[in-house]
């Protein structure tokens, strides 16, 4: 760090993560590691089951394929730099690198929420307006649909970015949390940063709020419609179909919208912490076994892939 005007210029930070349990560094890491594999194994087995199994070349699982990437690619922005903070002991992150973190995330973030909010259209059309499916949830459609999820908040998200980064920072580089994320960043910044926790609500607004909204508004209908059914077995299949879709929904937007949104003054850096961890570690580990475990189709493609093996 170089000194002027009473204020450093930040050349590194420093991720403090799990450094107050000195005592289970190797159990996280060897917790961490299996947790990683799982979410990497678990989530790429439903990516080649939903290509190869001519009974899931669906536009539901078209994007189930689509947010199991999405999930391998989140988890790896995070995962394995804790990992070799936990296996080094050097916490140390270049500010380069930790911008390049962020991005990321904040990036991947985004395209999950809108992943989602297209799964729930999707389903909403299946149910709520079944003869025009196939018109409508055309493979173009479908396509059009998942591109734009990828890279819908490329622009804001890289501005939001570059945004933070254009701050000072003070003395302190010791970043209280296992990755780079925006508020423990901006809590290094010098001077009023007022403006930036503006925008900073006002993202999260747009890409998880107004995402969410959209979901309860088709799930409102879906449930409506199903509610309609005349018999109870249609009613529970129509259900079982998004069902999965729905605890994904409940799991990543609670979490992302509580650690976001809620006011300034009710954080702290503990709380923040299981929250993130939760987001971007337990939902990609929770996902792939949701829709396993609720879905017969994705079931029965599994054991006829174990069968062929």
């Amino acid at each position: 760090m170089k000194d002027g005007d009473n204020v450093s210029t930040v050349m590194q930070f420093v991720l403090l993560g799990f450094s107050d349990l000195p005592n289970l560094q190797g159990l996280l890491f060897g917790l961490f590691s299996i947790i990683y594999i799982i979410i990497l194994i678990g989530n790429s087995l439903l990516i080649i089951i939903t290509r190869l199994d001519p009974a899931l070349q669906k536009p539901m699982y078209f994007f189930l394929a689509n947010l199991s990437f999405l999930e391998i690619g989140y988890v790896s922005v995070t995962l394995p730099r804790i990992l070799l903070n936990l296996w080094t002991q050097d916490r140390s992150i270049s500010v380069l690198a930790c911008a390049a973190q962020m991005c990321f995330f904040l990036l991947l973030a985004a395209t999950e929420c809108f992943l989602l909010t297209v799964m729930a259209y999707d389903r909403y059309v299946a149910i709520c307006r079944p003869l025009h499916y196939p018109l409508v949830m055309r493979r173009n459609v479908c396509v059009r649909m998942a591109v734009g999820s990828w890279i819908g908040g490329i622009p804001v998200q890289i501005g939001q970015t570059c945004q933070i980064f254009s701050l000072r920072f003070c003395n302190s580089n010791q970043i209280n949390h296992f990755f780079c994320d925006v508020r423990p960043i901006l809590n290094l910044a010098c001077g009023d940063t007022s403006v930036h926790e503006i925008s900073v609500y006002a993202v999260a607004i747009l890409f998880v709020a107004a995402p969410f909204v959209l979901i309860l508004a088709s799930y409102s209908k879906i449930i409506s419609a199903i509610l309609q059914l005349p018999a109870a077995r249609g009613r529970a299949k129509a259900f079982s179909t998004c069902s999965s879709h729905l605890l994904v929904v409940l799991l990543f937007f609670g979490s992302a919208i509580i650690t976001y949104i809620r006011p300034q003054t009710n954080h702290s850096a503990g709380i923040d912490k299981q929250l993130s961890l939760f987001c971007t570690i337990v939902t990609p580990i929770f996902s792939p076994v949701i829709y396993t475990l609720r879905n017969k189709d994705v079931i029965a493609a599994l054991r006829k892939l174990i069968l062929k093996k």
